[in-house]
């Protein structure tokens, strides 16, 4: 059953001068209990996609398309709609811990918040969930470290402190936003455990990511991104193991343990898209028909889909 269902979903900026496409046409569903990545470089349009499932987009964006929570609208829904939904039934990790937290709350606060702003607890019980939910983190101290405040914690603790942020609600859907971005390997490691084993529980999880290890590790399904449109989609073992897109190709060759073969040239300028293939002038495999005509994301006789003439 389809938890989300993004159809044609566009978001575009609107500049002086331009306009700015970030995601343009893109049909993507998430499945309830599913584990799905957004893979794609910085820039690609991922965390735009995570900002319009939220309602969190700026006022300057001009969205079109359709993204359904369930049998309910989420971009013509009202922002006290919107406010429901946020936290209890989809709860977002976002991706920088230090600008993400309120420096002047302590972090007991921030984190038992939710549930007071959604009636789903009283203050004292909101309280106990929130040190209970900090120990199953792994603060030694949870009831020390919620009076704490998020500078007196060092990068992996304030990560550990988003995640029980987006749990107190026991929400339906995760979005988690490279959640691991900036940790050591170490710090890392500990985080995607965590993250593994909250999901076990029947939770959905949508990961946002440029990182093909967290990806590996944490989704059953993997979407590739590129300028702001979906190249290639469908099991993730199956697409690391047999990437069909060029640009997802380029993407495991520029792996460490590929040999860091990075992918020459630069993303195309959202506000300066060509016309045909938008990885042509980056691809080997390109023709003349690559960049004339504007290949469509097509299904595979084995339920993978790709964006690429050479599977015609």
């Amino acid at each position: 059953m389809e938890l989300i269902r993004i159809s044609g979903l566009r978001v575009a900026f609107s500049t002086c001068s331009e306009e700015i496409r970030a995601v343009d046409s893109v049909d993507l569903d998430i499945r309830s209990g599913d584990s799905l990545s957004l893979i794609g470089e910085s820039g690609c349009g991922k965390t735009v996609m995570g900002m319009a499932i939220m309602g969190l987009l700026p006022k300057n964006a001009m969205i079109s398309g359709s993204i359904r929570y369930g049998d309910q609208e989420i971009l013509s829904a009202s922002d006290r709609t919107m406010q429901q939904i946020r936290g209890k039934e989809i709860a977002m990790i976002s991706q920088n811990s230090a600008n993400s937290l309120n420096p002047v709350m302590t972090i007991g606060d921030q984190i038992e918040e939710p549930l007071l702003i959604h009636h789903l607890l009283p203050s004292t019980e909101a309280r106990s969930e929130a040190i209970r939910l900090l120990s199953a983190l792994g603060f030694d101290e949870p009831e020390t470290a919620a009076g704490r405040y998020p500078h007196e914690f060092s990068g992996g603790m304030r990560e550990r402190i988003l995640i029980a942020l987006a749990l107190i609600c026991n929400p339906r859907l995760i979005i988690a936003d490279e959640p691991t971005a900036g940790l050591d390997a170490q710090v890392k490691s500990q985080i995607l455990r965590l993250i593994k084993k909250q999901i076990a529980s029947n939770r959905t999880l949508f990961l946002i990511t440029h990182d093909m290890g967290t990806a590996s590790s944490l989704s059953t399904r993997m979407a590739v991104m590129y300028a702001g449109e979906l190249v290639e989609a469908g099991p993730t073992k199956e697409v690391l193991a047999m990437p069909r897109h060029p640009y997802t190709q380029g993407l495991l060759a520029s792996l460490p343990s590929a040999g860091l073969h990075p992918i020459p040239g630069m993303s195309p300028a959202p506000a300066h898209l060509p016309k045909g293939c938008r990885f042509c002038a980056r691809c080997p495999s390109a023709t003349d028909r690559c960049s004339t005509q504007h290949p469509p994301l097509e299904e595979t006789r084995d339920t993978r889909q790709v964006r690429c003439f050479l599977y015609d």
